[in-house]
């Protein structure tokens, strides 16, 4: 008998296409990050070499694990004024130790379910987040746009900055670097719209090439990116790391810390993966294995003491324009960053700072929702409120705090909004029983104006109080009430008995009539 020889399927032509898709939108995605995650690592006070172990690790580890099919990962501007802030404060040995427990958050955040969760936060707090991450970003890299050193707080960096244009004016290699940095600003607006050059080469690289080949043909006298080599810079946090960061009273502000990694970059992912679904028609992001896939690559990124990740939706999004149909895009885009990383590091000595600082001042711009602010004003005041407030809050305070405050002033502006309570008065106009009815959401904040409306009622007359159209009342109110009513011999609910006790008031039940509507 003739045995069976099994024979190999061919790669359909079906196959073939998507293959030459994800490859090609690998390409697109690598010479978009690389200068990207560069300007990151500089602007966050660290080795240029940590921005590109972290889109490795983005790639090759991130992009492997389900979550978001087509959205890229790596360190995000959106990390950059935390991270410095970080370094600053701890050292750069201690950012690997802060940026593994951040990860290990957010890999226990996934297994209990709770990436869902951060659809509810309010998207003006995430906006007004990003916003003051951008005037942070902008004032910080005004400096380096002219090789000089920008002050620690975000109040400092706008202080100083007319000191700043001063002295740029009167220094010739200041306005050298300038000129070089506002070339590249220049290129990343205006590439844009050479159509067919953008679809070739990604305006964030063809901005750093032609600044670099300038600066190189002129020999002009500018700052360049510090090169140490990729092995020099990876430096797994040891326990002397840990320990720095809870001896001499430091733990509160790194706990702090982590959270803000933690919560910042997750929140930042998962914001960036629904904004990345509505662009393609592919399979949804599942939001728990998502913030588990970003807690695995930051976990990994924090033992290599590089950046800590988040989803970027500018890479994101050339990702999906250039074509990309599985996740076989991103984690190519990690190969041609190793490959890059490991064959020409040198190549990162001849940037200019001051091109950096251009894409980052770009960047940054691009955080700040100034065409929307208009129509958010117009239509949401109180959402227009909190997003400038949490922006303002973090150029004032620092990234932790102004988010604190950007979400509890979102909290309150929800209480406000739902706390609706009003009088519906009867009776006004004869001389008997005055019947006051109370309907909607009595609460605390309301209750000035409850009690004032209810003063204004004459005290001359028997006032009927109804509260079954109440349908919350909190224990201010309810106490509130209970003390007008007792005050004012008040006939409460619906006979002329003494007024409900306060466990009454606490849960007012509705009182249906018969033959009455619903």
């Amino acid at each position: 008998m003739k045995a069976d020889v099994p024979t190999m399927k061919r790669p359909s032509v079906r196959d073939l296409s998507t293959l030459r898709a994800d490859f090609t939108a690998s390409v697109v995605v690598f010479l978009v990050a690389v200068p990207l995650c560069v300007g990151v690592a500089v602007a966050s006070g660290v080795p240029a070499e940590l921005g590109l172990v972290t889109g490795i690790v983005g790639g090759l580890l991130t992009g492997l694990l389900p979550g978001s099919s087509l959205q890229v990962s790596g360190p995000a501007a959106g990390l950059t004024v935390l991270v410095y802030e970080a370094v600053q404060e701890y050292g750069l040995k201690a950012l690997g130790a802060l940026v593994l427990v951040a990860g290990l958050l957010q890999l226990a955040m996934g297994a209990l379910k709770l990436g869902r969760w951060f659809r509810a936060i309010s998207v003006a707090v995430v906006q007004g987040m990003l916003a003051g991450i951008g005037l942070v970003l902008i004032a910080g890299q005004l400096y380096a746009l002219v090789d000089a050193e920008a002050p620690a707080s975000g109040l400092d960096k706008l202080a100083e900055l007319p000191r700043l244009a001063a002295d740029t004016a009167g220094s010739g290699d200041a306005l050298t670097a300038f000129a070089v940095g506002a070339g590249t600003i220049a290129v990343l607006v205006l590439w844009p719209r050479w159509r067919r050059a953008a679809r070739i080469l990604p305006a964030p690289l063809a901005a750093v090439a032609l600044a670099t080949l300038a600066v190189f043909a002129l020999d002009l006298p500018v700052a360049k990116v510090e090169v140490r080599g990729l092995i020099d810079v990876v430096q797994p946090p040891g326990g002397d790391a840990f320990s720095a960061l809870v001896e001499g009273g430091a733990l509160a502000g790194a706990l702090g810390t982590v959270l803000a990694f933690t919560l910042i970059a997750s929140a930042e992912s998962l914001f960036s993966a629904a904004a990345v679904d509505r662009m393609h028609d592919g399979p949804r992001t599942d939001y728990d294995k998502e913030l588990m896939a970003q807690g695995a690559g930051n976990a990994v990124c924090g033992a290599l003491g590089a950046l800590p990740m988040t989803a970027v939706i500018v890479r994101s999004s050339a990702n999906v324009r250039a074509g990309a149909r599985t996740k076989a895009s991103r984690v190519l885009h990690g190969v041609w960053l190793l490959a890059f990383a490991a064959a020409f590091p040198a190549a990162l000595g001849v940037i200019p700072v001051a091109t950096l600082a251009g894409v980052l001042v770009h960047a940054g711009w691009k955080l700040i929702p100034v065409k929307d602010f208009g129509p958010l004003w117009r239509e949401h005041r109180g959402e227009a409120l909190v997003l400038a407030v949490t922006a303002l809050a973090i150029v004032g305070t620092n990234m932790f705090e102004g988010v604190l405050i950007g979400l509890a002033l979102a909290v309150v502006k929800t209480a406000w909004e739902t706390s609706h309570v009003h009088l519906e008065v009867d009776g006004l106009e004869g001389t008997g029983t005055v019947r006051v009815r109370v309907v909607g959401n009595a609460t605390f904040l309301r209750l000035p104006k409850l009690l004032d409306q209810l003063e204004a009622l004459p005290s001359d007359r028997r006032t009927h109080l109804d509260l079954s159209g109440l349908r919350h009342l909190d224990h201010a109110c309810a106490m509130a009430l209970a003390t007008w009513a007792e005050r004012h011999g008040t006939v409460a609910a619906d006979d002329d008995a003494p007024p409900p006790v306060e466990g009454d008031l606490t849960r007012p039940e509705r009182k249906e009539t018969a033959g009455a509507p619903s």
